[in-house]
């Protein structure tokens, strides 16, 4: 898969994740029982726990920033740094989702279909991006000559005639 693939690929996934932190950051704001099961079923339980908030701040505002930040590395240039805080925030982002996951499954004993689709995505995104990062940018072929004079040398000084 090229470099320009996988980065696609993480952007559409990125966006995917805004559209749904965007939905549960709103459903959470305006009081509303979310769109899923009968009556809200599981996903309400989750969405109103006692782990729906960090510091009185909601997890799924927490992960609509988190979102948004990977998105605009992933629209920066194609530079390490912003390969490396790409990968840093999936990472982040994915050990976080883990945790909340254990809390359904061990505390809660209910699931989130919408938490899950958000647990997917950063499971869908975490070896892109790492593979992305750890691969480095996108030559378009080899970045350096196999044989020849260094590059600041000119060819004539380089062979002994």
């Amino acid at each position: 898969m090229s470099a320009r693939t996988v980065r696609i690929v993480l952007i559409v996934t990125a966006v995917l994740g805004v559209g749904l932190a965007s939905y549960l950051t709103y459903i959470h704001y305006a009081g509303i029982k979310p769109l899923c099961g009968r009556n809200g079923g599981s996903c309400e339980f989750v969405q109103t726990s006692q782990y729906s908030d960090l510091a009185g701040v909601p997890v799924a505002l927490l992960g609509l920033i988190g979102y948004v930040l990977i998105l605009g590395s992933l629209l920066a240039p194609d530079e390490e740094r912003f390969r490396f805080a790409t990968a840093a925030l999936v990472l982040g982002g994915f050990a976080f989702s883990a945790y909340l996951t254990y809390r359904e499954v061990f505390t809660l004993e209910a699931i989130c279909e919408y938490c899950v689709s958000s647990a997917v995505l950063l499971t869908v995104m975490l070896p892109l991006s790492l593979w992305r990062f750890l691969r480095g940018g996108d030559t378009g072929g080899s970045a350096a000559p196999v044989a020849g004079p260094p590059a600041d040398q000119p060819a004539a000084l380089a062979s002994p005639t």
